[in-house]
């Protein structure tokens, strides 16, 4: 027993021994975690500070920039690149740094109501509405001189019949009182009514006629939709049958679209270099181009398609029966038919664009026999032959009016 209570003895007094070394270890360690944390939350607060400060010589090297001092410029983005390398990729461009410190919700408040705010500036002289004021005297009479009424019939020589809003957005930047003229709801709802005709009477549910030609989906008149389709296939035997040829073949569909429903379209393997340019008249002389209308149609699944019937020329059709009425004396069972073809496309958005993309739902080709006024319908598979139109814009087409809007 008394060698049991000694045992007893001897490992009680070791247990404390060892319960007294741990304890200053432990308090160490929980000093060094202490010291640790304090060491990463200084050091991330010294990450912030210096993203800060190359934010600020960042920020005023784009301010220098746009004040054309391009080389304190370089300077301030190579000292705020050598604070932070990618600092550029930190900053928030959705608003322009501001020098004075101004209120920003003024602002906004001013940016919302621009138009009513230029109202505000314009100044009545001789009673009459005073558009803009000459910077400098001039000897010759200046365009604010012009009475409103004729200002905005050059305007609307701007915008032409072929509905050219880009060339009268970029006229509102010339100043305050033709920011205004732009902005007419006369020149907009007449711009609304010649690309959709009787449909858009009415402005639900947008707010002005500006916001819904901008905002309703419609085709556009700038430019030429074009579709590339390539294919590769086999072709004949070799005459010693030890080859056969592949061939690979290239060809384009453009598709030109006018303000008062007539459409062109033309199937071609010449490139858009060659294409486009013999295609900014409707007059064009082009070969196998076939002319037609078209309307657009919304649905209750809010799709927009544009339906379009496109048939040879008359100059051509004569051509054609000619060829067919000497064929006639030969066998004069042959019938004398008319072609028309009908096609379906699907309007939607892609990228940055508008508008811009065209998707195929339907083709079809009518022939007509004109002794019995039969009509025969055969529609196509629209398989992998049948791309996708894309929207090239062309300055070309817009830079001459012949009429106003």
């Amino acid at each position: 027993m008394e060698c049991c209570s000694s045992c007893f003895v001897e490992l009680n007094v070791f247990r404390a021994q060892w319960m007294s070394e741990l304890k200053p270890n432990s308090a160490s360690n929980g000093g060094n975690r202490g010291l640790s944390s304090r060491a990463a939350d200084l050091k991330r607060k010294q990450e912030l500070a210096r993203e800060e400060k190359a934010k600020e010589l960042f920020l005023k090297a784009v301010e220098e920039e746009e004040n054309g001092a391009v080389y304190e410029a370089i300077k301030y983005y190579r000292r705020a690149m050598q604070i932070v390398p990618d600092i550029e990729f930190k900053i928030n461009y959705s608003r322009s740094p501001d020098p004075d410190g101004g209120n920003e919700n003024d602002m906004d408040g001013e940016i919302e109501d621009l138009l009513a705010y230029f109202h505000q500036q314009l100044t009545l002289q001789d009673n009459s509405l005073k558009i803009c004021v000459p910077e400098v005297d001039m000897a010759q009479m200046h365009i604010s001189a012009l009475p409103p009424e004729v200002l905005m019939y050059i305007f609307r020589w701007v915008v032409s019949r072929d509905l050219d809003l880009r060339a009268l957005e970029q006229l509102s930047l010339v100043c305050r009182g033709f920011y205004i003229c732009a902005r007419d709801p006369e020149i907009w709802r007449s711009a609304c009514l010649r690309a959709w005709g009787r449909s858009c009477t009415k402005l639900v549910p947008f707010n002005s006629w500006r916001e819904m030609f901008l905002e309703r989906p419609r085709v556009r008149f700038d430019g030429v939709y074009i579709s590339k389709t390539a294919y590769i296939r086999q072709g004949e035997e070799s005459l010693d049958g030890f080859y056969r040829a592949w061939h690979q073949v290239e060809y384009y569909r453009y598709l030109r679209f006018f303000p008062d429903g007539q459409v062109m379209m033309l199937t071609t393997p010449e490139d858009p270099l060659v294409t486009v340019p013999r295609l900014r008249s409707r007059n064009t002389r082009v070969e196998s181009i076939m002319c037609g209308h078209y309307r657009l149609s919304q649905d209750t699944d809010n799709q927009t398609k544009v339906f379009v019937v496109v048939s040879k020329r008359k100059e051509e059709k004569v051509a054609e029966y000619q060829r067919i009425s000497r064929f006639c004396r030969r066998n004069p069972a042959a019938p004398e038919t008319e072609h028309s073809f009908h096609v379906g496309l699907q309007l939607s958005s892609g990228g940055r664009q508008s508008f811009n993309k065209l998707n195929w739902i339907h083709h079809s080709c009518h022939i007509t026999y004109r002794s019995t006024g039969e009509t025969v319908v055969t529609a196509f598979d629209l398989d992998q032959m049948y791309a996708s139109f894309y929207f090239a814009r062309v300055k070309s087409y817009t830079a001459f009016s012949e009429r106003p809007l």
